[in-house]
């Protein structure tokens, strides 16, 4: 069995709870608050922690409708469609996929309306994106 790295067992804690604070991650990851801030700073200026957030579930949320849609992009005009898509408000993520789609963009807007609104007008008039694959996100089960 393979002993987990102490920046492996911060890790495990901070995808646990984000909000966790370093005496309670020194605790957990069996380590001084000195070596916590010390990783967690490493991991920061790596870019291996990219940001901190909360998991929503869309249900809960009576003003918030979120999409996760599969973005089809024509090869030649990827960095251009990347830059455009990261301008939009409303597109809270952006991944690269190896799936059926180059991209997935997880979109957040008020109603279904203005969801649709988005893709519609926003995304799909991009040129370079020739189709759009939307997914509505209903509710969170984990």
């Amino acid at each position: 069995m393979a002993v987990e790295s102490t920046e492996e067992r911060i890790l495990s804690v901070l995808e646990e709870d984000a909000q966790a604070s370093y005496a309670e991650i020194a605790e957990r990851a069996n380590v001084s608050k000195p070596t916590v801030r010390k990783y967690i700073k490493k991991m920061e200026d790596e870019g291996v922690i990219v940001g901190y957030s909360a998991d929503v579930d869309p249900k809960k949320l009576s003003s918030k409708s979120i999409a996760l849609v599969g973005l089809d992009v024509e090869s030649e005009r990827y960095v251009e469609v990347t830059r455009t898509l990261k301008n939009i408000d409303e597109v809270e993520a952006l991944y690269t996929s190896s799936g059926d789609h180059m991209l997935m963009a997880e979109v957040h807007a008020p109603d279904g309306d203005a969801l649709g609104d988005v893709i519609n007008e926003d995304i799909l008039t991009i040129d370079g994106v020739p189709a759009a694959h939307p997914s509505f996100l209903q509710e969170r089960l984990k």
